[in-house]
């Protein structure tokens, strides 16, 4: 039984005071025996007091990105030795934002999975289409692209301590969401291509969907056999919200 997760992407928000009243809601709303795995991924110079804060609790940090280096010259960049020093227990790699606005390519998300596993970080791997790519039939074909660049590289093993996020390109910030009929269609296609290299490492896989959830359609998103959680963005600014997206994952 694959325990579902659900992480919170807080991309460029927040203040520290901000965060302090966000914190305070999920570390008093979640119940101490959570049936899911939680975790927030605030923005780079807040994760150690996020992980200072949280740290009694049962809510896991993330960063939003991470160098595919390990040290030296690269400014402006953070390690995932510094994300795993500050608290980091998960982070975000190949998020679309990256890969669109910042010209990540598969390759260098391949090689930012790489250097987060080396310092013991879970990575969420995220893949997804495009709306033209939609309408033009090729889901299913950049979705193996995507996933296959970091198989080719970190090999089929590496998925047992990573997680998939489905994130359609064109449900990200929209308030379009993809119907849970098509996320679970994708979902079961990132199973099967995993299960081509390995059917344990597939059925063990968490997949989670990303693209506009909310509490409204979160229960009906996770109830599909193959949805795991979800990577959730703007409705993880909300406690009350968050909490109530988690509570849909804990049901499943």
């Amino acid at each position: 039984m694959r325990r579902p997760f659900v992480a919170g992407n807080w991309k460029m928000h927040g203040s520290r005071a901000e965060n302090a009243q966000l914190l305070d809601g999920l570390v008093q709303g979640l119940p101490a025996q959570a049936s899911a795995d939680i975790a927030v991924c605030p923005p780079f110079v807040y994760l150690w007091e996020t992980a200072r804060v949280l740290k009694s609790s049962a809510i896991g940090v993330g960063a939003q990105s991470v160098c595919a280096e390990s040290i030296g010259a690269f400014t402006g960049e953070v390690a995932a030795s510094m994300l795993k020093d500050v608290g980091c227990t998960y982070v975000i790699v190949g998020h679309s934002e990256r890969r669109a606005i910042y010209r990540e390519d598969d390759a260098l998300v391949a090689r930012k999975f790489l250097a987060s596993q080396s310092q013991g970080l879970i990575p969420i791997l995220c893949v997804g289409e495009t709306l033209e790519e939609r309408e033009q039939g090729h889901t299913t074909e950049v979705v193996s692209r995507q996933l296959a660049a970091v198989l080719d590289v970190a090999g089929i093993s590496a998925l047992d301590t990573a997680v998939v996020a489905y994130e359609p390109v064109w449900a990200i910030g929209t308030g379009k969401t993809a119907t849970p009929e098509q996320a679970q269609e994708v979902h079961a296609h990132i199973r099967g291509e995993v299960a081509r290299r390995d059917a344990k490492i597939a059925a063990e896989l968490r997949i989670v969907y990303g693209g506009s959830v909310k509490a409204a359609n979160a229960r009906e998103i996770f109830a599909k056999p193959d949805v795991d959680g979800g990577l959730i963005g703007g409705a993880s600014l909300k406690a009350d919200e968050f909490l109530k997206i988690c509570a849909a994952a804990q049901a499943h």
